[in-house]
């Protein structure tokens, strides 16, 4: 059974993407915690993020850190913070998130609602500064 961000990679489930590459697959997290969130994941299907080769992880995090400078133009912050929980999806992903301040990163915060022409727009502010 293909995880859910396998489904999304195939386009299976429609999603906001921002970035592609033959490995790697960004795309804005659907419950995020500030504008901006946004989830980096390996085409290959792996759930524990260390147990990519080495090769891939140095390629996975070389490419979130072009989508984070993005998300930095889009979305000016003091940082863009990054997470690997791991544990709701067994597929590894990278959160990229916009911090004006640590609390930002706390994913026990009450997640934004967002429309669909938020998210639109949001996915768009990114892209332009790819």
């Amino acid at each position: 059974m293909a995880t859910i961000f396998s489904r999304i990679i195939a386009g299976e489930i429609p999603c906001y993407k921002i970035a592609e590459s033959d490995k790697f697959f960004a795309f804005l997290d659907i419950n995020p915690l500030v504008k901006g969130h946004t989830l980096v994941v390996p085409k290959q299907e792996v759930d524990y993020i260390f147990d990519l080769s080495d090769d891939d992880l140095a390629g996975m995090h070389v490419f979130a850190k072009k989508v984070a400078l993005a998300i930095a133009k889009a979305f000016p912050c003091k940082k863009v913070g990054e997470a690997v929980l791991g544990l709701e999806v067994p597929h590894a992903h990278i959160h990229l998130i916009p911090m004006q301040s640590e609390k930002d990163m706390l994913f026990s915060n009450p997640k934004l609602k967002l429309s669909e022409e938020e998210f639109k727009a949001v996915a768009e502010a990114i892209r332009a500064h790819l």
